[in-house]
């Protein structure tokens, strides 16, 4: 029987405050992304967007989120308070959804009687950026905050909870926001209804940054003053810690597995599935709804066999997306749209070991003293491999033909690799069991 999360919020909170406003912090957080960044891509379509502009809806963000990444890691180290700046990161991340909104508007001198220029989608582009370093600045504080906060023991109960509400929020909106963008019968009214949902992406989270005043550290790590030296003491500390490199390398390895068919699958089911914003809300309603169903599940084998090995069958899980994709590709366009839709639900039902276990893992291996940098270090690599590997996989698609049959191959070539990931990842978890064994 489904427990509604608003009670288990309410019940562990008797015991743990805390656990409440991070569930809180993820039901704000879930409302952001669905509402307003979800829909980046169709946005810039909107636009005007090509192939190679929605390539860069990936891109740049993704980039000027790495250019700050660093430097951001080395500043949270060196705050007494760190709240300050995620508050900091919410609030700019607000501003610059708020701007993303009003991209259409901006436009050089003599713009003509259109509602949007040529010129918009590369000031949403600019604004999307804003938005997504300041997003990235948000996660890698809030969870270097994290461990002041919650101690080891009550840690994987919080987390859960924290991810049990961002995905329970996550599953009507989806929904709700492709019925709504169906509903808006023309192009202007539907760029409208995308500027609505990124004002209200701006207004939760300036919400959140209000319920992180009520969070306090109670075990604050001892600040690190930033400077060249302390940044090259930072990598060399890292080089230096063996089961951190093993796990940023196995790691950043599936996430360029995982990047690879991110444009891909929008192309797939808007060109040749033909899927409209009704279907492809309920294509992340699937994922969600099947998240959310084994969340407990996975909390579970969490407690009794570690975070490590159940990313394994989030990996395989994946593995099998491209394969969704294939045999859709493959059926009467009468049809496939809906067994894509069924296929993807089920091969998702993994994927909450991936969204509950990955930060765990890496707060188990991330340096004692370079906390921060090594958050910062992991998540940078992350930014890199959103950044390039979406567009890598637009240049592998058109090597292959740029058609339904290069689509086809290039989702073969994924689901091999999404495969050596898998391997390696148990490969990994082998190494750390027999360095615990020397020891």
């Amino acid at each position: 029987m489904l427990i509604n999360p608003f009670t288990r919020v309410r019940n562990f909170a008797g015991s743990n405050p805390i656990a409440a406003r991070y569930a809180m912090d993820g039901l704000l957080a879930a409302l952001a992304v669905n509402i307003g960044v979800n829909n980046n891509n169709l946005f810039a379509l909107r636009l005007g967007a090509g192939d190679y502009q929605l390539s860069l809806v990936n891109f740049l963000p993704q980039i000027f989120t790495m250019l700050i990444l660093i430097p951001g890691g080395l500043f949270a180290g060196s705050l007494h308070n760190k709240r300050r700046m995620v508050i900091g990161a919410l609030i700019t991340a607000a501003l610059g959804y708020l701007l993303c909104a009003l991209s259409p508007y901006f436009r050089f001198a003599n713009p003509g009687s259109e509602f949007i220029s040529k010129y918009s989608i590369y000031f949403f582009l600019a604004f999307l950026s804003l938005a997504a370093g300041s997003t990235a600045t948000y996660n890698i504080s809030w969870q270097s905050f994290f461990p002041e906060v919650v101690d080891r023991q009550n840690r994987n109960r919080v987390f859960t909870m924290r991810t049990h509400m961002d995905v329970f929020i996550s599953i009507p909106l989806p929904l709700l926001v492709g019925t709504i963008l169906l509903q808006a019968s023309t192009g202007r009214g539907k760029i409208l209804v995308h500027q609505c949902f990124y004002f209200c992406a701006a207004m939760f989270l300036i919400l959140a940054a209000i319920n992180y005043r009520s969070i306090k550290a109670v075990r604050p790590a001892a600040p690190k003053r930033v400077s060249f030296s302390e940044l090259k003491k930072g990598i060399k500390s890292l080089l230096h810690n063996k089961p951190y490199m093993l796990f940023i390398g196995v790691a950043i390895f599936f996430y360029m597995t995982w990047h690879f068919d991110w444009t891909l699958y929008f192309i797939g089911q808007v060109s040749y599935l033909k899927m409209n914003e009704f279907q492809i809300g309920l294509t992340t309603l699937g994922a969600t709804v099947a998240q959310f169903l084994t969340m407990r599940f996975w909390s579970r084998r969490n407690e009794k066999h570690g975070v490590v090995l159940p990313v394994t069958f989030g990996i395989l899980g994946l593995s099998l997306c491209p394969v969704a994709m294939i045999i859709s590709l493959s059926l009467p366009i009468s049809i496939a749209p809906y067994v894509f839709l069924a296929l993807h639900a089920i091969v998702s039902l993994p994927l909450a070991a991936i969204t509950l276990n990955m930060i765990q893992c890496l707060l188990q291996v991330a340096d004692e003293e370079y906390h921060s940098f090594s958050i910062s270090v992991y998540t940078c690599l992350v930014c890199l491999s959103n950044a390039v590997m979406p567009v890598a996989g637009i240049a592998l698609y058109r090597a292959l033909g740029g058609d339904r049959s290069g689509l086809r191959y290039a989702f073969a070539i994924i689901f091999v690799l999404r495969i050596v990931a898998a391997f390696l990842w148990l490969l990994r978890r082998k190494m750390q069991h027999l360095d615990v064994s020397k020891r």
